[in-house]
């Protein structure tokens, strides 16, 4: 049987021992770590590298986002909040799911089973694909054959991923997250929350505000670069 690792992400202690003690009943899921705010989280998403983490969204200084936004590889995620009106932005960043505390058994319960199966199709991260593998998409009526080193960039639709390859795009219902872990690290960069693209196409790349990145392919489509992944493009890239 497969062990998860889990952090637990609140401000409010109450909050974490509430996801604590539902998970007692599922066995698959071991809890490393927990943290009452976003600096902690980071340091200890970084040292863990959990599976799956349990993730408040407004806590003191810094919000669940602006975690989510600092973090170089996310884990999946399940926002547990007291806030309903976040919800379409929390699927924005393919969350598995958003439960709205005081967290029912039942809907925990509910919850679990899906994260366990949709945990239970990701790849672990050492079974990457060469460069010369070829991908099958199926996106409605079409289907194509892709080569990896053809698709320029990827990008995330809420729970979908759109590829864009010669002059095609098409949409396959996997995580960012969950294909990045699939891709070759030196040909893929992920260079904010919602988009990876394929170093082989850059045509040039532009300062911007607060030292990021604009990015522009030979296709003469333009990315804009995070803060954080700016930093790691350029220490990645420099001798």
């Amino acid at each position: 049987m497969n062990k998860y690792n889990v952090i637990i992400i609140d401000d409010e202690r109450l909050a974490r021992e509430e996801v604590k003690r539902h998970l007692v009943s599922h066995t698959e899921f071991k809890i490393v770590g927990e943290a009452s705010n976003a600096n902690d989280a980071k340091q200890l998403i970084e040292a863990k590298q959990p599976r799956l983490i349990f993730l408040d969204i407004q806590m003191p200084e810094k919000s669940g986002f602006d975690l989510l936004d600092e973090l170089t590889t996310i884990p999946e995620i399940v926002f547990t909040t007291a806030y309903s009106e976040y919800a379409t932005k929390a699927f924005e960043v393919n969350a598995l799911d958003y439960l709205v505390k005081p967290i029912r058994e039942e809907r925990f319960s509910q919850s679990m089973e899906r994260v366990k199966n949709d945990l239970s199709k990701i790849i672990e991260p050492h079974s990457r694909f060469s460069l010369n593998h070829k991908i099958f998409i199926k996106d409605g009526e079409r289907c194509f054959f892709v080569p990896l080193t053809d698709i320029r960039y990827i990008e995330s639709l809420e729970n979908y991923a759109r590829l864009h390859f010669k002059g095609n795009k098409a949409m396959i219902k996997k995580s960012l997250n969950s294909i990045e872990e699939k891709l070759d690290p030196t040909v893929f960069f992920r260079i904010n929350r919602s988009q990876i693209i394929n170093i082989n196409f850059i045509k040039e790349i532009q300062p911007s505000l607060n030292n990021r990145l604009k990015i522009v392919l030979d296709t003469d489509e333009t990315f804009d670069v995070s803060s954080r992944q700016s930093v790691r493009f350029k220490n990645w890239n420099s001798l």
